[in-house]
């Protein structure tokens, strides 16, 4: 993420500052109208204002008399384009990440996934890996079927070292991992090796 839209972002973080943008919300103000509509003193309202302007999301406009502060005070008004800009690239954002992850969470042999399980890999897969084991059984049916079908998609006897070592890239409780797969007869177990039934 670039730093500009970091530092917009940062803008929104702060309680203040998103009461004056509900206020500019409604249109132009000047700082005394700000601060009366939203209870904040006209200092913390400058404060705000000034960081808003500076990551470009208000713009300050010469007043005309009869403003909140006096004769020709500034008027303060949201920027709409760079507001509608950001919108669109945290879309842009959005879906990047969205097709990286649905790049990583693919079948075997590179197949797309029905959605109902990939909604449920994304929701527990982050940067391809595993970031929490399901509770729920259901869940956890999708998670380790699919942790079988790329870790051993070959059909061949696999020891108990290198399953630790193939689960350990996706998760730390290798042993859990396994003991769901054999117990769901995802895997079978005998002689220390473990293999698809």
């Amino acid at each position: 993420m670039d730093r500009d839209l970091l530092d917009t972002l940062k803008a929104f973080a702060d309680v203040p500052r998103l009461r004056v943008i509900g206020v500019l919300a409604g249109g132009p103000a000047a700082v005394g109208d700000i601060a009366a509509a939203t209870g904040l003193t006209p200092a913390v309202v400058n404060r705000q204002l000034g960081l808003l302007v500076a990551v470009g999301l208000v713009e300050e406009r010469p007043g005309t008399d009869g403003g909140g502060g006096g004769p020709g005070a500034a008027v303060y008004a949201l920027r709409l384009g760079a507001i509608h800009e950001l919108g669109r690239r945290l879309a842009a954002l959005d879906a990047q990440a969205s097709d990286r992850v649905d790049a990583a969470l693919r079948g075997p042999d590179g197949e797309e996934l029905p959605p109902d399980e990939a909604k449920i890999l994304r929701a527990f897969f982050e940067d391809g890996r595993l970031t929490s084991i399901p509770a729920q059984e259901r869940k956890r049916m999708v998670v380790v079927r699919y942790l079988r079908d790329v870790c051993f998609a070959e059909d061949r006897p696999y020891p108990e070292k290198e399953v630790n070592q193939r689960l350990a890239l996706y998760h730390p409780d290798v042993a859990s991992l396994r003991r769901y797969m054999v117990d769901a007869g995802l895997l079978t177990r005998a002689a220390g090796e473990y293999r698809r039934p």
